[in-house]
C-alpha cells in the first residue's frame, strides 16, 4: 500500500484514453490500475453504493411533516395569541355599550346632517 501513494491511479475510461499506460482491465468504480501494472480492486465496504431511487419522495415526506407541524403551530399561536383575545375585547364593549346614548352624544356633537341636536 505505500506504493499506492505514489503511483498514479487510472480508472477504465482513462485506460481507453491512453492504453500504453495502464495494463489489464478494469470496471469503472471498482478496479484501479496503476502505471507500473499493479490492478488493485476495490471492495463494496470502502464506498457505500449511493441512493439513487427514491431521493424526491423521502425528501418530501420529511419536508412534508415539518410543514405540517409548522402550520399547526402557527395556526394555533393564532387562535389562542389573536382570535380569543379579539373576541374577550369585543364581548367586553358590548357587554355595558348603549347604542342610543352613543346616538345621543353623537347628535349633540353635529355627527348627523339628516338629524338637528336637541338644543337647536
Amino acid at each position: 500500500m505505500a506504493g499506492l501513494s505514489s503511483a498514479k491511479s487510472v480508472c477504465c475510461a482513462c485506460a481507453a484514453a491512453a492504453p500504453q499506460s495502464v495494463t489489464g482491465s478494469s470496471q469503472c468504480g471498482r478496479t484501479l490500475v496503476l502505471c507500473g501494472g499493479e490492478i488493485i480492486t476495490m471492495s463494496s465496504t470502502l464506498l457505500p453504493k449511493p441512493q439513487m431511487r427514491g431521493l424526491l419522495a423521502k425528501r418530501l415526506r420529511f419536508h412534508i411533516v415539518g410543514a405540517i407541524i409548522a402550520s399547526l403551530g402557527a395556526a394555533v399561536l393564532y387562535k389562542y395569541g389573536v382570535s380569543e383575545p379579539r373576541k374577550r375585547a369585543y364581548a367586553d364593549f358590548y357587554k355595558d355599550y348603549d347604542s342610543m346614548k352613543d346616538f345621543e352624544a353623537m347628535r349633540e356633537a353635529g355627527v348627523f346632517e339628516s338629524v338637528q341636536p336637541k338644543n337647536s
